[in-house]
């Protein structure tokens, strides 16, 4: 097995998240313009009381470092992947599925940097399909890729980072688009920190 180890780890990020996509189609074009969306206002936020000690535990160290560092797209670098799980609502019409779901797939262009740098490496997206029996109601899955912690962490924003100048503004509005058809949601994040694949059989000189 080849392995490879990525630098620093970090307790998985709660919140909505959208990954960039290289060259996915999306079937269907959306059904309105993202960017008529409202767009979140610069300035700080207050915190919400009863966070999950996960969330707490990654805004003492966003306070520690400064969220400029927290949030950059050098902090902590190496592969990160965001899992988003969710059921819809029965409500929700097709129509309106396929609207979120073309909007979170184009968050791989519009979620960037004030300097205009992409966020989101890619996103990837399908349909629950396991015959085990244990997807426990989820019905779509969006994997996003990130190049480091710093571009997820400036991805993902609340419940985190509560202060608009330091996360997607593109991100946050999809969020306020796509909640009220939303049932559920799961959301993992977690450090690549190995990677194992099929190491080739050696022949012998005789065979």
């Amino acid at each position: 097995m080849i392995f490879s180890r990525s630098v620093d780890k970090l307790a998985a990020l709660t919140g909505f998240a959208s990954l960039a996509l290289s060259g996915f189609a999306v079937p269907g074009a959306a059904l309105a313009d993202p960017y008529s969306l409202p767009i979140a206002s610069y300035g700080p936020v207050k915190v919400e009381a009863g966070v999950s000690p996960e969330t707490r535990s990654l805004q003492e160290l966003a306070a520690q470092v400064g969220l400029a560092t927290f949030t950059a797209a050098d902090w902590h670098p190496g592969p990160v992947r965001h899992i988003v799980l969710i059921t819809w609502k029965a409500a929700a019409t097709a129509a309106q599925r396929t609207e979120v779901t073309a909007r979170f797939l184009h968050l791989a262009q519009d979620s960037r940097r004030p300097n205009g740098a992409h966020v989101v490496q890619s996103i990837e997206m399908g349909m629950q399909n396991s015959g085990e029996g244990q997807a426990e109601g989820l019905q779509q899955a969006f994997v996003l890729n990130f190049r480091s912690e710093g571009d997820r962490n400036f991805y993902v924003g609340k419940p985190v980072v509560n202060d608009a100048a330091f996360f997607d503004p593109a991100h946050e509005a999809f969020k306020e688009f796509a909640a009220p058809y939303i049932e559920r949601m799961v959301v993992f994040d977690f450090d690549v920190l190995a990677i194992a694949s099929p190491t080739p059989v050696k022949k012998s000189r005789h065979g």
